[in-house]
This record gives C-alpha cells, structure tokens and sequence, in this order.
C-alpha cells in the first residue's frame, strides 16, 4: 500500500483535506463518490447498535485506503461512520480520476490491484476468524496467521482484534500458557510446536 501511497502523492491534482481528531467524515448512508488515502492520522469505520455499543469494522492508518470497494459497487453507500479518530490529513481521488488512472497507468493498475487482492485475503482472514467459536481456537488461528507470534499493545486492543471479550481473552491466554500450547513473555504470545 506505501507505494501507491508514494506514487499518488507525487501528483498534486487531488483534492487533501485536514481532519480533527473525532470529526466524522461521512455518516453511515452516504454515498461514496470519491476514494480516500490516509496521508496521516488514523481512522475507524465504525456503526453504533441501538444500546449505544460502538462496534468497530475496521480501523485504518497512513497508506491506506477506505471507499475503494464501494465506489465501484452497485450499492456504494457507507455501513457505517468514517471517523478520524487522531488528526488526519486525507487525499480524495473521485471515482472519475480513479477509472482515468486505472485505464492510462499500468503501473498504477497493478499496485491498486495488489492493495485490492490483500485487502480480500485480509477480508477472508477476518470471515474465517469469526466463524471459530472456540476462544482457544480462534487465538491458535490468529497466531497461525501471523507466523506463530503476536505481539501487542495492550490486551483489549488484542481482544478486538480477535473479537473477543478482554476476559475472555485473558481466561484462555492464560489456560493455553499452563497446558504448554503458548509462551508469553511481556506483550508477545508464541505458539509452540
């Protein structure tokens, strides 16, 4: 993703706006009509249930992109709120400049359809982690994705990531640790073989 991020940003005709951290870009609903690159900050898509739970589908830092699924689609209108949550500086490519771009740049076409390919195995990835309803399976999956390690931040940002509860998470960290199925050391989980 970094080098279309590079590429793109060597052109100056696209539109970059500056975002305040909390502002919402577009609301659950609107239409897509343009592409957004993340120059810098951070940014979640998420819903909110009628209890008031924020529930987060994706969160995207600088490099990446969000809109580029829908834009194209027959239903191209968002599923949820597109938040900056840090301050955030965004470049938009309309739909038009996107097709100009896909059709006149072979360099361009091909690192749009990487980004395209990884985001559907990452998409896949998250179906597949959701349909695992054992915790300790769910984690041994995680991990076999990420090559047998996690390290992480802190336990409730690993726990959303598995969409589990922090206890949870931490019940079944600590049982697969006392039956020899992992080691964790400071904030890294290996798998043993």
């Amino acid at each position: 993703m970094n080098n279309l991020l590079k590429y793109l940003s060597k052109k100056s005709e696209y539109d970059v706006i500056h975002a305040r951290k909390n502002q919402t870009l577009f609301f659950e609903g609107d239409e897509c009509k343009k592409v957004g690159m993340i120059l810098s900050g951070k940014i979640n898509i998420v819903s909110y249930l009628d209890d008031g739970q924020e529930v987060i589908y994706n969160t995207l830092s600088k490099g990446e992109m969000f809109g580029n699924n829908l834009v194209f689609s027959s239903v191209p209108y968002y599923r949820g709120d597109v938040v900056a949550i840090d301050e955030s500086e965004i470049m938009y490519i309309t739909k038009d400049e996107l097709l100009n771009l896909l059709k006149d740049d072979k360099a361009f076409l091909e690192m749009y359809l990487r980004q395209q390919s990884d985001f559907s195995k990452l998409l896949n990835f998250k179906i597949k982690l959701l349909t695992i309803s054992s915790a300790q399976e769910r984690i041994k999956y995680y991990l076999t994705f990420n090559k047998n390690e996690i390290v992480y931040k802190s336990i409730t940002k690993l726990a959303k990531e598995l969409y589990l509860s922090r206890e949870t998470l931490s019940r079944t960290l600590y049982k697969m640790q006392r039956d020899g199925l992992i080691k964790i050391d400071q904030k890294k989980v290996t798998l043993k073989q």
